[in-house]
């Protein structure tokens, strides 16, 4: 049976929905931003910033759970400029064993939440 968690070091989500799902295999986490960080507001508008910050957030969360970062199969970010990509991917790919990069999606959205520039999706497979 899934639980449905939020993570306490966070604000409780501006939306219906939970910080993090969690089953019996996997564990789901919602998009992260920066605008849902406590110490977010200094990192916003520099890319590589905000997805340092969000990937640490990302990590913690994972951690609650019994995993890590190496556990996380898939991952969706949305960029509000594509052009931010390279600078967002040499943050990114400090996260994972090189060659175990987990499967992804990267997207252009112009309208992130708290006028964000990224936000970061995950899921991960359990450690039972």
């Amino acid at each position: 049976m899934p639980t449905f968690t939020n993570d306490p070091t966070m604000p409780s989500p501006s939306f219906p929905g939970s910080h993090m799902v969690v089953d019996d295999h996997y564990v789901f986490i919602s998009g992260l931003t920066v605008s849902d960080l406590s110490n977010g507001d200094a990192a916003r508008g520099n890319v590589k910033e905000e997805t340092r910050l969000v990937m640490r957030a990302l990590s913690r969360m994972l951690e609650m759970e019994g995993g890590s970062l190496a556990d996380v199969l898939r991952v969706d970010i949305h960029l509000t400029d594509l052009h931010t990509m390279q600078d967002m991917d040499s943050v990114y790919a400090e996260y994972f064993e090189a060659g175990r990069y987990p499967a992804r999606t990267c997207t252009e959205s112009p309208h992130l939440a708290g006028e964000s520039n990224v936000e970061i999706t995950m899921m991960a497979k359990r450690q039972l």
